[in-house]
């Protein structure tokens, strides 16, 4: 019996002119809605490198604090190799852990040993239907000097993260209700 968390996930994407119609029927079939401004670091272990050479998967930190919340607090998430898609072909299936940080998470994820890779910012919508999360956003740069989201380019994809903790079959549900407009599958980056 393993003792850790699974995250399952399923991601798409897809043009502006179709946003109207998925956010229509993603709120029609939700439980919650509201809009999200996430900043989020991703960072490597200190042998991610080598790691890769040899042809093994690094586990990734990812730092997240979420923007329209004013006394949000960072989170932190760790995300290991994702298991074989031969065993889950319908979803990205991967341990993962995660931690609320108060203080300096980014000088935290540091002190460990992390290396801090380039921010990115989301921005769009998050909706709950059970124990499912679906984000729908456009990734934003950050400016190098000033740390702040540039606004996405108009013709930005948007994305969509479909993402449950144990079990796996709410994910074939939200597959079915977004078929026709959206492809979800598996991705392993």
């Amino acid at each position: 019996m393993s003792s850790h968390s699974y995250e399952i996930a399923l991601f798409g994407e897809f043009l502006k002119g179709d946003l109207k119609p998925v956010l229509n029927r993603v709120a029609l079939h939700s439980e919650s809605a509201h809009q999200m401004h996430s900043y989020e670091v991703i960072f490597d272990p200190p042998d991610a490198a080598a790691q890769r050479e040899a042809n093994q998967e690094p586990a990734l930190l990812r730092a997240k604090k979420e923007l329209l919340e004013p006394d949000a607090k960072w989170l932190l998430y760790s995300y290991w190799k994702p298991e074989s898609a031969r065993i889950h072909p319908e979803a990205t299936v991967r341990p993962w852990a995660t931690v609320q940080v108060v203080g300096d998470a980014l000088g935290f994820a540091s002190a460990l040993g992390y290396i801090k890779r380039s921010p990115i910012c989301r921005r769009g919508y998050i909706f709950r239907r059970g124990k499912l999360t679906i984000q729908i956003f456009q990734e934003e740069q950050v400016d190098a000097k000033t740390q702040e989201p540039i606004p996405a380019h108009a013709d930005t994809l948007w994305q969509v993260i479909v993402k449950t903790a144990n079990p796996v079959r709410g994910t074939q549900e939200v597959q079915a209700l977004m078929k026709g407009l959206i492809d979800l599958r598996r991705q392993d980056v």
